[in-house]
């Protein structure tokens, strides 16, 4: 995953890709959910099909229902999947209580859920884009559950 506001910061505190998003994981979290949340080319693409993301279960279920034209662009399908998978953990994040970010050592941000359990969304969001399963709305409800 790239984020380029923290190469900068990486820099300048001398460590990895991975060390600098979990220190400002740590640091600032509310600031990095609110980056993590942009999402911006998922929610062009999706306005441009006429639905507008509001962070809600709801625009899960109606993600799941438009027709996949990303998937003919194989340069954009990537970028697509990892806004899917940072949206997906932005409503869960924002839905189920005691869900949080939480970053692995390789610099991956991922969602853990109060009871521990850790949620890898990018790679949901990955493989929703590239072949439509699972559905965003199903690892929802399914986080939803612990």
């Amino acid at each position: 995953m790239n984020l380029p506001f923290l190469d900068n910061w990486r820099k300048r505190q001398g460590g990895t890709r991975g060390t600098a998003l979990a220190a400002a994981v740590e640091a600032d979290p509310d600031g990095v959910a609110e980056l993590l949340a942009e999402c911006e080319l998922l929610r062009v693409r999706a306005g441009q099909q006429g639905l507008e993301l509001d962070d809600s279960v709801a625009s899960l279920d109606a993600l799941d229902q438009l027709p996949p034209r990303w998937r003919d662009d194989a340069e954009e399908l990537p970028r697509l999947g990892n806004d899917a998978g940072l949206y997906l953990g932005t409503v869960i994040v924002r839905t189920v209580p005691g869900a949080a970010w939480d970053v692995w050592p390789s610099g991956q941000p991922v969602v853990r859920l109060e009871s521990g359990r850790e949620i890898d969304v990018v790679a949901a969001g990955l493989d929703w884009a590239v072949s439509g399963s699972p559905e965003l709305s199903q690892v929802y409800a399914e986080s939803a559950e612990n």
